[in-house]
């Protein structure tokens, strides 16, 4: 059977395709093309890497339409079918023959090889040569940018351009707009043996029935349209006679049943169908709204957002005896839950099933590394156990895996149906990957989850399990294969001579994290978790000494606030079991100097400020800075460590540590700093250098000249002198940040201030007038404002006149957060504009 497709997944083994109707189907490796299967064996049989082969990944985009032809139905042993399909044009258009060949016909090829002066396609029409020119391909090749040549066993919308020699040569076209504006015609002579899916025709309509229509195209071909592919912003008004344009889907090979869509996406050749938004797929909805229901198929509802989905008949209800016609007439609403998306037939696909609604996982996405899960036993080999841990998801528990110890006849433990509770290592839900443990230890453990190189900071304690003990000590690995280095030094406290004696792959043990390169992948631990300097030693070594050590330029470090004082915040850096103390100056606390107060305003002793970077080590105290910017000059290295780096015309991130009348001194990371002088402050002309700066503001400097004598760096603050080139995405990054951060300061808020959260510029307020001042503005009072100051001034106090103790409707214009202030107006012509 035939079919028109739709890529869903793309991985290195197979394609995963959307077919009509909600239906699912799978392309092997080995069904893209003669030319791509050559090369898999090539590779194979010589055991390297070739250049020419390229990934499915690499070639295949999902909602890519694609013509498919149905090979196989494999039923497993769950009951499940799987449908195997195949995209080779060999196949495909097995039903074409070189005689049959016209121009204006559209069909599927392959690129089989790569010449000079463009592509060799297989259009699996034996004795027939089909040939891209670079000039029919360069549009296509310029839209899908996936290199600059199509790659060989790539599948191609091919519109015939000539046919030479009676067929046995043929000028293909893949270029966009000529593909997307071919019809097919009489005149290209199709037969019900050759039909293509894909194709796009004018048909006229015959009969209306309420599940479809039919329709005759081609002169003398009929076909149907069943209720999914009616277009919907049409499907009431059509009538029979009427033409209208259709796309051919299926045309099976022993019914001769062709069927059409009129869905608009597909009208044209080379379309891609409506996707899914990814945040929508697992999304449960209150209330849809029954449209229609089909007594043999399901039932058509509308969401939320007013699209259409289909729920099959047995998604309606738990059983099929507890299932209810009457409570699915039209108009009437259920709670469901979107358990997949049809490509095919842009549609939701939903259940109103409650284990479904309730269930904790839909997808792969929906697990995350570290989550503890229930499963049940599916099967047991050599490398492990498959566990079902929800419909349509399925996990590994590696041999070394199954229990603290190794198990050598793992089936005496586990039995097949088992309820099992694990731990996921890792997860990757493009490859439909699902590693497991049923370690117990693991699973129990209470320690942090260590998944990435970035949160291995030094201190830090976790559960960590062997997998290789060597002469040179042992290679310990977390969740999502990181893994590190516990040199032999570090095994014990007394000295191991043979470590592979004394510890054991898949051991579970307590671990230390003493130093991590992240950009590496190295990561230094230790089994020695007390290897802290005694009582003695501390009082030895003073504080700068011991910081200078443990930190670096750049380290992030998780902080609690101990103290607020006036110019900052005196904190402890979290899991530093010497508790070191630090310090966060005020104007450190963001990029933006009015948000840095606010900041500083709302949090209180005892808040925990995450990933703030040391920055450097003065006097007594690390300073810290949460300086957004500042922390991504560091981390993406666009830093200079010193004096010598410095070359002119670099860009860098810095703060402004002084205001002087002459100019503006720039402080940057590492403790290099430069002088703006006052022509090169801003593009404006400056009268007063602090109208234009003020100390700790954030900004980007552009080097302008180095005295290497003087030790002195000069600078260029001109916003238009220090842009890297995307102003825009520049600009968009920062206002990005700047609300994040007010979001933040707004939630720090609600808990002390909570009625000042809720009073936003544009809100209509009740208010009292309490007083007049002397400047003409007044003042009021009201239960929505309680504890703040609210103030109109003269000119926001409108035209009536309002005494002491009246009640009048005002709007909302700034709220100062830092002094309680809000600020009002009564005037009318803003009161009418608000609804």
């Amino acid at each position: 059977m035939l079919l028109l497709g739709c890529i869903k997944e793309v991985s290195d083994y197979e394609l995963a395709i959307s077919l009509p109707n909600g239906l699912s189907g799978f392309v092997p490796v080995t069904q893209i093309s003669d030319a791509y299967s050559q090369l898999l064996t090539k590779q194979v049989a010589q055991g390297e890497l070739l250049e020419d082969l390229n990934s499915l990944p690499d070639m295949y985009s999902p909602g890519t339409l694609v013509r498919c032809i149905v090979t196989s139905i494999e039923k497993s042993d769950d009951g499940r079918r799987s449908v195997k399909l195949s995209i080779d044009p060999k196949k495909v258009n097995k039903g074409l023959n070189s005689t049959a060949l016209t121009a204006g016909m559209l069909l599927s090829g392959s690129v089989s090889s790569v010449e000079d002066h463009g592509y060799l396609i297989d259009i699996g029409v034996t004795g027939t040569h089909a040939f891209l020119p670079h000039q029919k391909a360069k549009n296509y090749i310029k839209a899908v940018k996936k290199g600059p040549d199509l790659k060989i066993g790539e599948n191609l919308n091919c519109l015939i351009v000539e046919v030479k020699n009676e067929g046995r040569v043929v000028c293909l076209s893949i270029d966009r707009a000529e593909v997307a504006a071919s019809i097919a015609t009489e005149r290209q002579n199709w037969a019900l043996s050759n039909l293509l899916p894909g194709l796009v025709v004018k048909a006229r309509v015959q009969k209306v029935a309420p599940l479809g229509m039919k329709l005759t195209f081609l002169s003398y071909f009929t076909g149907i349209v069943d209720f999914m592919h009616m277009d919907p912003e049409k499907s009431l008004s059509y009538s029979p006679d009427q033409v209208v344009k259709a796309c051919v889907l299926s045309v099976h090979p022993t019914s001769r049943a062709v069927r059409l869509t009129l869905r608009p996406p597909f009208l044209h050749a080379g379309g891609a169908p409506r996707q899914l938004c990814g945040q929508r797929m697992g999304a449960v909805l209150e209330e849809a709204t029954v449209k229609a229901f089909y007594k043999q198929f399901g039932a058509v509802f509308e969401l939320d957002d007013g699209t259409l989905a289909f729920a099959r008949l047995k998604h309606l209800s738990k059983t099929r005896k507890s299932f209810k016609p009457g409570a699915f007439k039209e108009g009437c609403k259920h709670k469901c839950r979107i358990i997949d998306y049809s490509l095919m037939d842009e549609m939701c696909v939903i259940s109103l099933k409650h284990q479904v609604i309730e269930a904790r996982f839909l997808q792969y996405q929906d697990i995350h590394t570290g989550d503890v899960v229930q499963g049940k036993v599916l099967s047991l080999k050599p490398i492990g156990m498959q566990v079902k841990v929800a419909d349509g998801i399925r996990g590994l528990v590696p041999s070394i895996h199954l229990s603290d110890v190794i198990l050598k006849q793992p089936e005496k433990k586990y039995n097949i149906g088992d309820e099992v509770k694990c731990r996921v290592l890792e997860c990757n839900p493009a490859g439909k990957k699902l590693i497991l443990t049923l370690k117990k230890s693991l699973i129990q453990s209470e320690l942090p989850v260590l998944s990435n190189y970035e949160d291995a900071k030094p201190g830090l304690i976790t559960h960590g399990f062997v997998v290789c003990a060597r002469e040179f000590g042992c290679i310990v690995k977390f969740y999502n294969d990181v893994k590190g280095l516990v040199p032999k030094n570090e095994l014990s406290s007394e000295p191991v001579s043979c470590p592979d004696k004394v510890f054991y792959e898949g051991q579970v043990l307590k671990v230390m994290v003493l130093k991590c390169e992240p950009q590496q992948e190295r990561l230094l631990l230790s089994f020695r978790l007390s290897s802290k300097p005694g009582p003695e030693d501390k009082r030895k070594s003073t504080p700068k000494e011991k910081q200078e050590v443990k930190y670096q330029i750049g380290e992030m470090v998780d902080v609690k606030v101990l103290k607020k004082k006036d110019n900052g915040l005196e904190v402890s850096i979290l899991e530093d079991e010497d508790n070191v103390v630090a310090w966060i100056p005020t104007l450190h606390l963001s990029d933006f100097v009015g948000t840095s107060k606010l900041l500083w305003h709302c949090l209180q002793e005892g808040d925990v400020l995450p990933r703030v970077m040391y920055l450097s080590d003065k006097g007594e105290h690390i300073i810290l800075s949460r300086k957004s910017a500042v922390i991504s000059a560091v981390q993406e290295e666009q830093v200079v460590r010193s004096f010598s780096e410095i070359q002119p015309g670099m860009l860098l991130t810095g703060y402004v540590r002084n205001v002087m009348p002459f100019g503006v001194f720039v402080e940057f990371p590492f403790g290099v700093t430069g002088l703006a002088p006052k022509v090169s402050m801003s593009d404006k002309f400056v009268t007063d250098t602090k109208d234009h700066f003020v100390v700790g503001q954030t900004v980007i400097a552009k080097v302008m000249s180095i005295d290497e004598e003087k030790q002195r760096v000069l600078l260029n603050l001109k916003v238009s002198e220090c842009s890297s080139g995307d102003s825009a995405a520049e600009s968009f990054a920062l206002l990005n940040q700047y609300f994040k951060e007010l979001k933040e300061i707004m939630d720090l808020l609600r808990r002390g201030e909570p009625s000042i959260c809720e009073l936003v510029p544009g809100k209509r307020v009740h208010l009292v007038m309490q007083d007049v001042r002397e400047d003409g503005s007044a003042l009021f009072s009201g239960s929505s404002v309680t504890g703040l100051t609210v103030a109109a001034t003269r000119y926001h106090l409108g035209d009536k006149n309002t005494a002491p103790g009246e009640k009048r409707k005002a709007l909302v214009l700034h709220v100062d957060a830092l002094t309680s202030e809000v600020y009002v107006s009564l005037r009318e012509e803003l009161l009418k504009q608000r609804p």
